[in-house]
């Protein structure tokens, strides 16, 4: 299933975002030929990754041709030329927004801020990446598309919501894509994927053309295979839109690379937030957090087990506000051709706004103030990711909601508070299983700290490498 270390580059499929846009900036390659390689990269493996709901082949190359003929003219940008993705859930004019469901959708006539902002970089987006039906599960599959498969075992899930974007990016598709995170969503797939996956602070990249979206708990967040290309791609695309809601105050993240951190003091905590569904840590996944806390030790951190207690109050708040957002999405689809089970779930939606709703989102500030009191003692918390490695995917295939809620609260229940909460986290690689299944970890701070959680996560990709080992190619 997984693949032995690989040596130099060899393609552009082995090129990651800062040295493909390195790459083309210095002429070494055009646009052309990078975005070329990647389009035909992704249509030799739709029939088996199926990573891409969208395509843009033809208009894709035009926009390269244009940025060979801008940096022929000796403009310089940031992502000029360098074939991105964007998950299914955002906008690009001219495209569909399918966000997972079947049933005809008449294309956008106007980019996501978001997408704005990474053209405004010069990035190629190439295709809109695969993602469940409005973002619900760890799963990406539906019936408008399918099975998006995990490059490490194609048997196995990528994860989801932003499973398409994360298995694009792991199997070398694009070097880097965009997805979104409601309850674990760039996290999740990034673990089970063996990529770094960047959940912001709520905010910090636009999710317009919503002033917030699903009530404060969804935010946009890159995937990449390594730290320095998480942050370049957070560093473009990130910044507000005057409607937006929520506004923090812009950060540098690719300054926070070889800044270091000092000598932090580190929680390490396996506890698994309330649920009401069984769930259990598998053992591997312990271990390897464990083994991430000791490299953390070697690198002059204090790391104590010490676990975080969420309590009840944190999930009452949550599942309001994650279903009324489904239902509000729903509503804005009309003739979207979905799965029972997401009408279930829009129309529980339904029945919790109003009163319901308000209230929970009351509950935020107090989330915060009592939770950020555990930050008095420590600097940040490290966490699993997943409590289960990733399923077979086609697990989640015919099975009744209540089945399908203990299935995916019992693989994926450590990473829905942050969205709560509305605090930057981000995944990192941490091994794999014997058989080859990648493991994901979570470094995970209060507001705003995204660039310290950047500095750390950057220290140990220099010590474990993880940046090294792909799966073997799809094409």
């Amino acid at each position: 299933m997984s693949a032995p270390d690989r040596a130099a580059p060899d393609s552009t499929a082995d090129l990651g975002l800062t040295e493909l846009s390195a790459a083309i900036a210095a002429g070494t390659v055009s646009s052309v030929a990078a975005v070329t390689a990647a389009l035909d990269r992704i249509e030799a493996t739709q029939p088996t990754l199926n990573a891409f709901r969208v395509v843009r082949r033809e208009t894709a190359l035009r926009e390269a041709a244009d940025a060979d003929a801008r940096l022929a003219a000796g403009t310089r940008l940031p992502l000029l030329g360098v074939p991105i993705a964007v998950k299914d859930d955002t906008d690009v004019a001219g495209e569909i927004t399918a966000f997972g469901c079947g049933g005809e959708f008449a294309p956008k006539t106007d980019d996501a801020e978001a997408v704005r902002r990474l053209r405004a970089a010069g990035a190629v987006i190439v295709g809109k990446a695969n993602t469940c039906e409005l973002g619900q599960l760890p799963f990406t599959s539906g019936a408008a598309f399918g099975h998006s498969r995990n490059p490490w075992d194609r048997t196995r899930t990528p994860g989801g919501s932003s499973g398409g974007s994360a298995a694009a990016v792991a199997a070398g598709l694009v070097p880097a894509a965009l997805g979104s995170d409601g309850a674990g969503s760039v996290r999740i797939p990034a673990a089970w994927t063996h990529l770094v996956g960047i959940k912001p602070q709520r905010g910090r990249i636009s999710t317009w053309p919503l002033a917030e979206a699903f009530h404060g708990l969804t935010v946009n967040g890159p995937l990449a295979r390594t730290v320095r290309d998480a942050a370049l791609l957070l560093d473009v695309a990130a910044g507000p839109h005057s409607g937006d809601r929520h506004t923090p105050a812009p950060i540098d993240a690719r300054a926070a690379l070889g800044r270091d951190p000092g000598k932090l003091r580190i929680a390490l905590s396996l506890r698994i937030p309330f649920t009401a569904s069984k769930t259990a840590l598998d053992p591997r996944i312990a271990a390897a957090v464990h083994a991430m806390a000791a490299t953390l030790r070697t690198l002059g951190h204090t790391v104590t087990v010490a676990d975080l207690h969420y309590g009840v109050l944190i999930g009452a708040s949550f599942l309001p506000r994650s279903l009324a957002g489904i239902s509000a999405v729903h509503r804005g689809m009309p003739g979207a051709v979905v799965d029972p089970r997401t009408t279930a779930n829009a129309r529980a939606g339904r029945l919790l706004g109003g009163p319901v709703l308000a209230a929970a989102r009351r509950a935020e500030p107090l989330l915060q103030k009592r939770i950020g009191a555990f930050f008095d003692d420590y600097d940040l918390v490290l966490a699993p990711t997943t409590a289960t490695l990733p399923p077979p995917a086609e697990q989640i295939d015919g099975i009744g909601v209540r089945a399908t809620n203990s299935l995916i609260t019992a693989a994926c229940p450590y990473t829905w508070p942050w969205n709560v909460l509305g605090w930057p986290s981000v995944n990192v690689p941490a091994g794999f299983t014997d058989d080859g299944l990648p493991i994901g970890a979570q470094l995970m701070g209060t507001a705003n700290t995204e660039p310290l959680l950047i500095s750390v996560a950057a220290q140990l990709e220099s010590e474990l490498r993880w940046d090294l080992r792909r799966p073997r190619p799809w094409w």
